[in-house]
């Protein structure tokens, strides 16, 4: 028998057991005793685990929508107040971890808690009895494939094309087994596009799709890198907006040029993108429509354009430069905004250093990362101080957080 103590950053929640092992949860909330439960994963020093009898239920939990919450979004099991609240508190957690105290930040939301993601990818199972096809999703902890439904987090317009892709697959007598998933994405105005993935055939590629962010639109491939949740994802670059002030803007982990393109298009702005792919995309989206965006000169050039190994677009006051962000110090200057939206694994400690060396005038970090986030802030607070926290509950229901720190010379 085991007490729930809390949630802990990541999102599971930590019980003890008798012998001081730790032992996490996806399923069961703090004050909640555990009667029952199945490892999942079992480690020297702690073990991970799906509760399979809980007694005192926590006055947080509600019913989970779907079946198979547990393999998509297992905070579908608490309610929608209590998960922003939880959200908060995990980024203060993250920060005290580094010595960094501050106020529980704000979550803001659109408060839409379901059917928001417009990417999902599916496995298929084949159910021997009927000899037909099911949507599936791989069950938490296992490589065991779950038949599905239904499926509530994903855009309606996304699980009724599977389910499309499916019935035809069952009409032509086909076997799950030749097929690794089925991605399929979602624009705003409901356009579907993607498909199969083959085993042991080069993926496919599938049509672009478009949106529009703050106004400015946007390319992109189904199964490269876009934002999940773009309702709320304007709601942070509106807030990022905010605080660009410098007329000189570095863009850096770039990805598809959303943020740079979408808060400072009439601004000197450079961005720094490394994946190969998503230059691409982010070449295209410099020369949307066939015309510039809005720059202060008439000039540009065609991308890309190879400038001492380093490829180069330009379109008058925009220029995008494919490298690592660590490589482009060079571009740092005092009088300057600087972007950083890192992977997990954060910055890199050389861009960190030049950061501190350079010192630009302000740095807005987004991260989706708050431990490795909170850990590169505390190195830049030898010259800066934290004007600003908030947090976007970019996806509801599940563990997941977005954070966005602003940064100001001290």
């Amino acid at each position: 028998m085991l007490k729930i103590e809390k949630f802990i950053p990541g999102g599971m929640t930590l019980a003890t057991d008798d012998s001081g092992k730790k032992i996490f949860f996806w399923n069961a909330l703090p004050g909640e005793i555990v009667e029952e439960y199945k490892i999942t994963k079992n480690k020297s020093k702690y073990s991970e685990a799906i509760a399979t009898k809980i007694t005192n239920p926590s006055k947080d939990r509600v019913n989970p929508r779907d079946d198979c919450f547990l393999s998509t979004s297992p905070w579908q099991i608490l309610n929608f107040a209590t998960e922003n609240k939880v959200k908060s508190d995990l980024v203060v957690e993250s920060f005290r971890e580094e010595k960094i105290e501050i106020e529980p930040p704000e979550v803001i939301t659109d408060g839409k808690e379901y059917f928001y993601r417009n990417k999902m990818e599916y496995s298929l199972y084949y159910d021997n009895e009927t000899n037909r096809i099911d949507l599936a999703f791989r069950a938490r902890g296992s490589h065991r494939k779950l038949p599905i439904k239904s499926s509530s987090i994903e855009r309606p317009e996304i699980f009724a094309r599977a389910t499309e892709i499916v019935n035809e697959l069952n009409k032509r007598g086909e076997e799950a087994r030749k097929y690794q998933s089925l991605l399929l994405r979602c624009n705003q105005d409901g356009k579907v596009e993607g498909g199969l993935y083959e085993n042991n055939q080069p993926h496919p590629t599938f049509n672009n799709l478009t949106d529009k962010i703050l106004g400015q639109e946007y390319s992109y491939s189904p199964n490269g890198f876009f934002q999940i949740n773009l309702p709320v994802y304007e709601l942070a670059l509106k807030e990022i907006e905010k605080h660009v002030t410098t007329d000189k803007v570095l863009d850096l982990y770039s990805g598809v040029g959303t943020i740079g393109l979408s808060v400072a298009p009439n601004r000197q702005l450079t961005l720094v993108e490394i994946d190969k792919f998503a230059f691409m995309e982010l070449s295209k989206n410099i020369f949307i429509e066939e015309s510039p965006r809005l720059t202060r000169s008439g000039r540009s050039e065609a991308p890309p354009v190879t400038t001492g190994g380093r490829e180069r677009v330009r379109n008058g006051n925009i220029l995008a430069l494919l490298d690592k962000s660590e490589n482009v110090t060079n571009y740092l200057e005092p009088n300057q905004t600087v972007i950083l939206d890192p992977p997990r694994a954060g910055c890199d400690r050389k861009l960190i250093d030049k950061l501190n060396e350079v010192k630009p005038a302000k740095i807005i970090y987004l991260s989706c990362n708050t431990s490795t986030q909170a850990r590169d802030v505390k190195l830049l607070l030898k010259n800066y101080q934290i004007k600003t926290v908030k947090t976007f509950n970019f996806f509801p229901r599940t563990p997941h957080i977005e954070n966005l720190v602003i940064l100001a010379e001290k």
